[in-house]
């Protein structure tokens, strides 16, 4: 049982309804008995495969279900991603993401995961990979390979989630949670605000996830980022304040996870990221993609923890030169390099 207590929907309700400035003081008490509070964990996120995704996730542009001009690509070359992984270390992350668009990756493809994984993580940094449902056996080699986290959202409420997805059920993204903690990986897993739920569809959300056998260790709060071409295309924008209350919940129920500021922090303004840090987010993706949508440019986070007084959370790791930077100096290039391995789509 997470944090030795079970939430209940009516607990987590009540949270949201709470006046906004006592909400964010118990946010940001609570964060204090865990954290640093000028500290930001820092990751970087790629997509190795793009596109072409058999799921019909209706927030998503990589759904082959939709037209939304993105090109499809091959999974990339294990040493393209790790120069790009190399890069995102040099300016500042000390996580690196890996995701791919599939409903879940071919037995064909593990020996490359496997391999990125192994040579991401020999240079000092965390490992992520996002691949969509594993299973035990997956779970298992990924975790041998030196896999640190695997992240699987469960989107939103059990309620609402078939107004989302129809090509996974719900439980098919809490059994991938247990297979991916079975494995002795840790998990991150969180939802996105804005697909028209309902404030108790956040507060449900977040009770699924505070009530797993273990809470993830890092849970992503992402804004809708709207895709032309998508059925969510014209989804009405998130309030700021609900969002930052939904931070602030997630960080009341999760003491001890990692709360992350995820997709949608570009459209933020400096003084709705601030508060969201105030709340308990602790994590954001540095770099200016996310998958296929935008993110804030390097140089933006720069002056925005400068501002702050915000320092990146250092890490250890048994392998690797993870070298000390106190701020984000350098950004992010990127290779042109166009190189793929002739996997099937």
């Amino acid at each position: 049982m997470s944090q030795g207590r079970q939430w209940t929907l009516k607990e987590a309700n009540a949270l949201f309804e709470k006046p906004f400035f006592e909400l964010l003081y118990e946010a940001q008490t609570i964060h204090r008995q865990h954290f640093d509070p000028q500290q930001v964990q820092i990751s970087t996120l790629l997509s190795i495969k793009t596109g072409a995704c058999p799921e019909d996730c209706k927030y998503c542009a990589q759904s082959a279900r939709y037209k939304t001009g993105l090109e499809k690509e091959r999974l990339m070359e294990v040493q393209q991603v790790v120069e790009t992984a190399r890069k995102a270390r040099a300016a500042g992350s000390t996580r690196f993401c890996m995701g791919a668009a599939w409903k879940n990756p071919h037995e064909r493809d593990m020996p490359y995961l496997e391999t990125m994984v192994k040579e991401v993580r020999a240079l000092g940094m965390e490992t992520c990979m996002t691949l969509g449902m594993l299973n035990s056996s997956q779970a298992e080699r990924l975790a041998k390979a030196g896999l640190d986290y695997y992240n699987h959202n469960l989107d939103t409420s059990p309620e609402f989630y078939g107004s989302i997805v129809t090509t996974r059920t719900y439980q098919d993204r809490l059994d991938t949670l247990d297979n991916v903690r079975d494995a002795g990986i840790k998990v991150c897993s969180g939802g996105i605000l804005g697909l028209g739920e309902a404030v108790r569809d956040r507060a449900a959300m977040l009770v699924q996830l505070a009530n797993l056998p273990k809470a993830p260790e890092s849970v992503p709060i992402n804004m809708l980022a709207k895709i032309k071409g998508t059925p969510f295309e014209d989804n009405e924008e998130v309030d700021p304040f609900d969002f930052v209350r939904t931070i602030a919940v997630a960080r009341i129920m999760m003491p001890t996870s990692h709360v992350r500021l995820s997709a949608g922090r570009e459209m933020m303004n400096e003084q709705t990221q601030a508060l969201c840090f105030m709340a308990g987010a602790n994590s954001i993706f540095y770099g200016c993609k996310l998958l296929t949508t935008t993110n804030p440019e390097e140089n933006t986070d720069i002056a925005l923890f400068k501002k702050l007084g915000i320092k990146r959370e250092a890490i250890h790791v048994t392998r690797g030169d993870n070298e000390e930077t106190d701020s984000l100096l350098d950004a992010i290039s990127h290779s042109d390099d166009e190189k793929f391995y002739n996997a099937a789509l």
